[in-house]
């Protein structure tokens, strides 16, 4: 299980590398976990400016097939929609955030469903 990339003429390289990655992530060719190259190590490997897999990197992570560690590198995402995981996250947030704010837990639920009340217009 290797990444692989050809970049030709067909259509601007960062999208091509963008549409590849995706590819061979969400058809489990590139398991969830698998870390991807460096930037600069992949644009070195293709040819490619560093901008450009940047550019291509910053799409995926956009998208929800690859995530960023920091440091640590950058891996492939686990499945489920890009959706699932922003309300994951948002709700992650607003819980750390009722916590710093001493709000009760059931008081921090009334005031989540009473916004999903008025966002769902029920």
């Amino acid at each position: 299980m290797t990444l692989k990339i050809r970049i030709d003429d067909s259509a601007p390289p960062f999208e091509q590398v963008r549409a590849q990655i995706s590819t061979q992530a969400r058809s489990g060719v590139l398991p969830v976990g698998y870390r991807l190259p460096t930037v600069r190590g992949l644009a070195e490997t293709l040819g490619l400016a560093a901008n450009t897999v940047a550019k291509a990197y910053r799409a995926l992570e956009t998208d929800g097939v690859i995530e960023t560690r920091g440091r640590n590198g950058t891996y492939v995402a686990a499945a489920g929609s890009a959706a699932e995981r922003e309300a994951a996250s948002a709700a992650q947030s607003y819980a750390e955030r009722v916590r710093r704010l001493g709000v009760a837990e059931d008081e921090a639920l009334t005031a989540v469903r009473d916004a999903l009340r008025a966002a769902y217009g029920t």
